[in-house]
């Protein structure tokens, strides 16, 4: 008799496991937490790497102005709205913006 009640121990003991288990990943620290933590990560990865492009982007833009007489003239030329003596620029209005649907 005592080894069934044995058997029979380690089966509820197993069974108590399984069904703490069970409730641990359907909690709300479990499964979804985790593929919804996941999926942050994987954007927060993603923004990263778009903002390491957009640096990169502008760090050549930096360097291209610092050594070419060109780009910082046709710059100086944009911001301050300057032109050279002959040339003719022409200052279309800025379309309007889609509105959101």
């Amino acid at each position: 008799m005592k080894p069934i009640l044995r058997n029979l121990s380690f089966v509820a003991a197993f069974g108590l496991m399984a069904a703490y288990v069970f409730l641990a990943l359907r909690g709300p620290q479990g499964l979804p937490s985790l593929l919804e933590k996941r999926r942050q990560i994987q954007q927060l990865q993603e923004q990263n790497q778009n903002l390491k492009v957009d640096v990169e982007r502008k760090q050549e833009r930096i360097r291209l102005l610092k050594t070419s007489r060109e780009m910082q003239e046709l710059e100086i030329r944009r911001r301050l709205k300057l032109q050279r003596e002959g040339d003719t620029t022409i200052f279309l209005p800025e379309g309007k913006k889609a509105a959101p649907k």
